[in-house]
Formats: structure tokens, C-alpha cells, sequence
């Protein structure tokens, strides 16, 4: 276990951090699940507010931008072949 009073506050900041970033990725995931089972109409009105999640993710890190563009590339075909 650390000693330095530092190294006890970075890992105290760690599992902040960590529990933070789980939440959101976790709660990204979800809406895009249920925005693939919607209906047209309901997908098209939750497109923007999923797609701003997966930028925010991808902003802070949480996933890699890359990857977020390759989601929302994904979801819009998706949303549009409906």
C-alpha cells in the first residue's frame, strides 16, 4: 500500500474517476440498445442525445474517438434503413 500522502489521494481520485467513467460508459451503452429495439420515429428523436453521449465518452477518454465515430456512423445507418 502507498505511503505518501499524494499517492493516497491519486488513488482516492482513482476510483473516483473510475466509478465515474464505468457509469457513463455503462448508461452510453444502454441508450444505444434501446435506441436499436425503438421504432423509427422513437430512434430518430433519441439519435442526437445518444449520439452526444458517445462524443462526451469519447472527449473524456473513455473510449477512444475513433471508435465513437465507428458507434455513430452505425447508429445513423441504422436509424435510417428503419
Amino acid at each position: 500500500m502507498a505511503n505518501h500522502k499524494s499517492a493516497l489521494k491519486r488513488i482516492r481520485n482513482s476510483e473516483t474517476k473510475r466509478l465515474r467513467n464505468r457509469y457513463q460508459h455503462k448508461t452510453t451503452r444502454s441508450a444505444i440498445k434501446k435506441l436499436r429495439e425503438a421504432d423509427k420515429k422513437e430512434a430518430e428523436t433519441m439519435l442526437p442525445s445518444v449520439i452526444s453521449m458517445v462524443d462526451k465518452l469519447a472527449k473524456n477518454n473513455i473510449i477512444h474517438k475513433n471508435k465513437a465515430a465507428n458507434i455513430k456512423s452505425q447508429l445513423v445507418k441504422h436509424v435510417a434503413a428503419l
